[in-house]
């Protein structure tokens, strides 16, 4: 992979350096990035004493997360694990998320973050093509994992609960979780080992030689065929991010008045299997020494709210849908806002009258970035000392460059449309035994091509126009067409189907699906149904559209942008 020199950093090709901070420089220093592994060990160490991460009202320290780690690291060890075994990890944002994440990289294992919402078939297909030799599973979702069971390849299934890592009051979240909102439902998976159990231990964790090029994550993401893929990040990937992301940002989160006691707090209520949290909201954090606000379900509003009136806090981050819903609440105006340095928005386009209605709540602008799975996530972030939202997804990061492009892989015209290219030490090794795919999104010159359409202004900011892919953004997430029509495909009252997004007030995006029936009797309400039991939830289709035919190309592919337009047409 090319990286950018000095020299090559200061060069007129790239004009977004003139608008940096001056506290900023072009580069990163790549060889004292080290790897995640140093990271963590260096953070537990330097301020063990510090609250880390704080989930339902208890909070652990940087040394007892550590502890928790190596624990989990030991254990791994101890089964027989080796490194460079894939684990994967189904939880939503608890304390022995962190823990487990920690644990497995500093043991020299390679993560793979898996979303708990997935249904059975979702999980296997993950899990198997990871090739994962263990996995991690919040309880509440232990009965997906049990109907997935005979089409896994595990050697060991660990039990999470929401209480683990809590002390007495860890009792007292399971059985509210159990009991109270019954939000456990029962399973049976034999040999299973509790989580709990395994953070008890004492053995001792033997050291692992961890190289830059390790991988660190599978971080599973998809393209233009629809097709799961593993996003290969090493080590070097997500520490270099994580000290781009310092350098950017880092000049405006220093102690004020130079207090050595303060502390940031960053709200984590994206989960951290998306990995604009698990590097913003938690490699990030470790690097400056921040505590982690780990919220569990985000999408309920109330109770969000509720916690945040409770919890100081001096950092944000989230999608528009998120931003949108807290600032629309009647309670958000008791939430003290007054410590708050900065909001950052990724994962989805924010819109203005979102990042309005949040200034006014809050007094101030939301900081929109742009990123990939594929980039580990972090490419450009606005300044973060605007005062207005800006519309842009702002300059590329120190040691990235940007490149826009046209079908030809020409450089385009500044104003002038092509696919956002991106190059830096950032960008994934490449998919996970995909080298087909990697091909097809990687330039001999080494940028990742993001499918996505953009435009340079004359400073070097970058806007983002329209996505090339035919994915859905529901919510920040991604929905692949071809997927929810496979499944479609299945039910047998169905001929043939088209699935495409269309603008949703709510979540950006809503899932649609065009059918031709097979049985004049299906109806749309059996087709959700079908599709609720093998798809997530923000995957089944949120409208479902009859048809007589669709329309199709000469070789009979059939023409989803023409489905796009002529809703266009009809909505004037």
């Amino acid at each position: 992979m090319t990286v950018l020199s000095a020299a090559q950093a200061t060069s007129d090709a790239r004009p977004w350096l003139a608008h940096y901070p001056p506290a900023v420089p072009p580069v990163i220093d790549e060889a004292g990035v080290g790897t995640l592994a140093d990271l963590i060990r260096n953070a537990c160490e330097t301020y063990a004493d510090r609250q880390a991460f704080e989930s339902f009202g208890k909070s652990i320290t940087f040394a007892e997360v550590g502890r928790a780690a190596r624990a989990f690291a030991a254990w791994l060890q101890a089964q027989g694990f080796k490194k460079g075994d894939r684990i994967a990890l189904m939880m939503p944002n608890i304390l022995a998320y962190p823990a487990t994440i920690f644990g497995a990289l500093i043991g020299g294992f390679t993560v793979v973050n898996v979303n708990p919402l997935y249904t059975a078939r979702e999980l296997a297909h993950q899990v198997n093509d990871a090739e994962a030799r263990a996995l991690v599973v919040i309880e509440n979702f232990a009965h997906v994992v049990e109907e997935a069971r005979p089409n896994l390849k595990l050697d060991a299934i660990l039990i999470a609960t929401a209480g683990d890592l809590m002390g007495f009051k860890g009792t007292i979240v399971n059985f509210v979780a159990r009991k109270i909102k019954k939000v456990v439902k029962p399973y049976n998976l034999p040999g299973s080992v509790p989580l709990k159990s395994v953070f008890a231990q004492t053995g001792t964790m033997s050291p692992v030689t961890i190289a830059p090029g390790d991988v660190a994550f599978l971080q599973y993401t998809g393209g233009t065929t629809g097709v799961s893929k593993g996003a290969t990040l090493t080590h070097h990937n997500v520490a270099s991010n994580v000290a781009q992301c310092a350098l950017w940002l880092g000049w405006q989160l220093e102690a004020p008045h130079g207090r050595s006691d303060y502390q940031h707090v960053m709200v984590t209520a994206l989960p951290l299997y998306h990995i604009f949290a698990l590097t913003c909201c938690c490699m990030f954090m470790l690097r400056i020494g921040a505590k982690s606000l780990l919220i569990a379900n985000p999408r309920d509003i109330a109770g969000f709210i509720k916690i945040l009136k409770a919890s100081r806090f001096t950092l944000f981050s989230g999608v528009n849908t998120l931003y949108n819903a807290l600032a629309s609440h009647p309670e958000i105006k008791d939430v003290n806002f007054s410590e708050l340095s900065f909001a950052i928005a990724g994962g989805m386009a924010t819109q203005a009258a979102v990042a309005k209605r949040w200034k006014e709540v809050t007094g101030r602008p939301i900081i929109e970035g742009y990123g990939l799975s594929e980039t580990s996530p972090v490419a450009s972030v606005n300044r973060t000392d605007i005062t207005e939202f800006s519309g842009t997804i702002g300059y590329p990061l120190p040691s990235t460059d940007f490149a826009i492009r046209d079908a030809e892989g020409n450089d385009v015209a500044t104003g002038e449309a092509g696919e956002i290219c991106i190059r830096g030490p950032q960008v994934m090794a490449g998919y996970w035994n995909r080298p087909d795919e990697t091909a097809k999104v990687m330039t001999a010159d080494g940028y990742f091509r993001s499918g996505d359409v953009g435009i340079f202004l004359p400073d070097g900011q970058i806007k983002v126009v329209d996505r090339m892919k035919d994915m859905v953004l529901v919510s920040g997430f991604n929905v692949y067409p071809n997927e929810v029509e496979d499944v479609l495909a299945k039910h047998p009252g169905v001929l043939e189907s088209a699935v495409i997004g269309l603008p949703d007030e709510h979540s950006g995006e809503a899932v649609t699906a065009f059918v031709v029936k097979r049985d004049a009797a299906v109806t749309a309400e059996d087709l959700r149904a079908f599709c609720k039991e093998n798809l997530t939830g923000y995957k089944v289709p949120k409208q479902i559209i009859f048809r007589e035919a669709l329309p199709k190309t000469n070789v009979g592919k059939v023409l989803r942008r023409a489905l796009r337009e002529e809703i266009a047409a009809q909505k004037g």
